[in-house]
């Protein structure tokens, strides 16, 4: 239960489903979604789609689970609300480590893999600073300012999103810290076991490093980075962008002083992000009542809650009662009806 709510465990054989139609080779997150919305389920898809055989996720979850993991499915209890909210949510999810972790208020760090000292010094810095002021840092795992962010938040908590597999270590500069994020903290992956950190599972790793955060921290990010994807994928989610600002004489600087340029909120130490967010009690919200069905009902809550004024995904989900899962399945039916417009910063209102 991380999103405020207690929610009702998928059913097994739907669950079951959704590995298999996730791990079909030509079933994307926006077609996986597509299809829960068409068929009113996986296991109904299943019986139309040819997918993968329960053989070959049977295989994939015994060798996660012989490296101390196991897969968190879209719809799952402790499914991040954060990523659910998201068009191309992530069908399943493949974890090693402490999972708990995907509960807490979170905030990325991305930049520069060939980074200067000073910028993984003040990386790191920042990431212990936030760390102690309750915040898991996520990141992905590359060198330079990625690493020196995982390095200094061990102790209070870090979240790896990798392009590859779990169970691939990459970069092979990383293979100790990768090795220490899976005893202390979490390594997370869409992608399935076995399969190599090729460059355009990149740009996806790079959506669920910032959907699964409240803000992104630039840290020496150039012209043509990386790192403006994902700070790019923050602003369409509705999260906050924040950069550390470096000499315009300085090309490693090139990308994220245009990005101060274009609004994104200047950084100097942990006090200009905490100023934002506050701490991160101000994210806890107060338990509320169960919902005990999943059907007609939830989507006459969403509906009626709906209007012509784009509405905050996450306070549909905390004002219908419903789980964050539900919801954005009930936002694609709608969506594929016709029904729904998406806006800027996670925003959904009635046609």
């Amino acid at each position: 239960m991380f999103d405020g709510l207690s929610v009702p465990a998928l059913d097994p054989a739907e669950r079951r489903a959704r590995l298999r139609l996730a791990r079909t080779p030509r079933i994307g997150p926006v077609s996986f979604h597509e299809a829960l919305a068409h068929f009113g389920a996986a296991r109904a898809a299943c019986h139309e789609i040819r997918t993968v055989p329960e053989a070959a996720i049977a295989s994939e979850e015994q060798a996660l689970a012989e490296l101390g993991g196991r897969f968190l499915v879209f719809g799952d209890a402790d499914y991040p609300a954060a990523l659910a909210a998201l068009p191309d949510a992530p069908p399943v999810l493949s974890g090693v480590g402490d999972m708990r972790l995907l509960g807490r208020p979170t905030l990325a760090i991305v930049g520069a893999r060939d980074a200067s000292m000073a910028g993984r010094r003040f990386a790191g810095d920042l990431a212990g600073n936030l760390g102690k002021a309750g915040f898991v840092i996520a990141s992905g795992l590359a060198r330079g300012i990625d690493a020196a962010a995982h390095d200094a938040a061990l102790a209070t908590g870090t979240v790896a999103v990798m392009a590859g597999g779990v169970d691939q270590v990459y970069p092979p500069q990383n293979a100790r810290l990768q090795q220490a994020i899976a005893r202390q903290g979490l390594l997370l992956s869409e992608a399935a076991m076995g399969a190599p950190p090729v460059a355009r599972a990149f740009p996806r790793r790079n959506r669920i490093v910032s959907g699964l955060s409240a803000g992104v921290i630039v840290i020496e990010a150039a012209a043509r980075s990386g790192s403006l994807i994902t700070a790019q994928r923050a602003a369409e989610q509705g999260r906050e962008v924040f950069v550390v600002p470096g000499s315009p004489l300085d090309p490693r600087y090139g990308g994220s002083n245009n990005l101060i340029r274009d609004g994104a909120i200047l950084v100097r130490d942990v006090n200009d992000i905490t100023s934002v967010f506050g701490r991160p009690q101000s994210f806890a919200q107060p338990p509320e009542k169960p919902v005990q069905n999943g059907d007609g009902r939830d989507t006459a809550k969403v509906v009626e809650a709906l209007g012509a004024v784009p509405t905050p995904v996450d306070e549909l989900v905390r004002r219908c009662q419903v789980s964050a899962a539900t919801v954005a399945e009930i936002l694609l039916a709608l969506e594929l009806e016709g029904r729904l417009e998406r806006h800027r910063g996670n925003r959904v209102s009635l046609i």
